[in-house]
């Protein structure tokens, strides 16, 4: 019998998960993650990806295993982030910090950084940052608050609410503020009915088609939806980027569809950028990428 979950082959060549992961040895650490695990028809031990359970489960196993947190929880109403995607974001980011040779003290301000915090712990854990997490939503803040504390992390990482939801960067970023990279993973939907559409075709793709429509990584509203979308958050965030170029070396975003690439990029010229880089990344069996761009000289 096969233990090892499969490789993934497109992530980043630091990504602990590259290679796989060995549900024994993750269901020793998290017991909780035992009644999820079962073996396929071809002979190999699984979950079942459909179901947010499972996954919460397999994802709280990977930071307790790998990335020495004691404590994560959330409500199931909030977006389960996939541990091996975010990490991946982490390690290219610090690729591009390196060859800034920006290495030391690295400051990073997390655009929606949400209830489970995960950005900030991830990086924390892999590369000593210090963070600075914002979100519109206060009870998100409350647990992610709630996660920092149990995890001893208040040194490293603070939280801000964003009390406009239209904003991105203004009302958060302080006079003072010196961030070494803004990163975000912004919200890819118009509507509730845009989403729960892409969770149904996502689900017939794990063969799912006969069970009820449940998002397997779940979400709130806020945490999927903006008004105009991707495009909208995305064309917002470059022009309010350019309003604080002193305050950070680098702004990032992981960008879901690729066509809007080309846009940013005339925007971005527009506004002053001195640099966009397009980083190709994997996101477990999609591709994605980052756009990042500075005005520094």
């Amino acid at each position: 019998m096969n233990n090892t979950n499969k490789a993934t082959t497109n992530f980043h060549k630091r990504n602990k998960h590259k290679s796989g992961y060995n549900l024994d040895a993750l269901a020793a650490i998290y017991p909780d993650l035992t009644p999820f695990v079962f073996v396929n028809k071809f002979d190999k031990k699984t979950i079942d990806f459909a179901n947010p359970k499972a996954v919460k489960a397999l994802n709280t196993a990977l930071l307790f295993k790998h990335y020495d947190v004691a404590y994560w929880d959330f409500p199931e109403a909030n977006l389960c982030p996939p541990i091996p995607g975010r990490v991946d974001y982490i390690h290219h980011l610090s690729d591009l910090l390196n060859k800034s040779e920006l290495r030391e003290n690295i400051s990073v301000l997390d655009v929606g950084t949400g209830a489970t915090c995960i950005y900030p712990i991830l990086g924390q854990s892999v590369y000593n940052w210090s963070f600075v997490g914002t979100d519109i939503d206060q009870s998100s803040l409350k647990n992610a608050q709630n996660i920092i504390n149990k995890n001893e992390l208040g040194e490293y990482i603070s939280l801000r609410h964003q009390p406009q939801t239209s904003l991105i960067l203004k009302g958060v970023i302080k006079e003072d503020d010196q961030f070494s990279i803004t990163m975000c993973n912004p919200p890819f939907y118009k509507s509730e009915t845009e989403a729960l559409e892409a969770t149904t075709r996502k689900l017939k793709g794990l063969k799912k088609d006969d069970k009820p429509t449940v998002r397997n990584f779940a979400g709130t509203y806020n945490e999927l939806c903006y008004l105009g979308g991707e495009k909208a958050f995305l064309h917002n965030y470059l022009y309010e980027s350019s309003l604080f170029k002193e305050q950070s070396q680098w702004f990032t975003s992981l960008v879901s569809k690729k066509e809007l690439i080309k846009g940013m990029e005339k925007s971005l010229k527009k506004l002053g950028a001195t640099q966009v880089k397009v980083i190709n990344m994997g996101q477990g069996n999609k591709l994605s990428r980052i756009l990042a761009w500075t005005f520094s000289s």
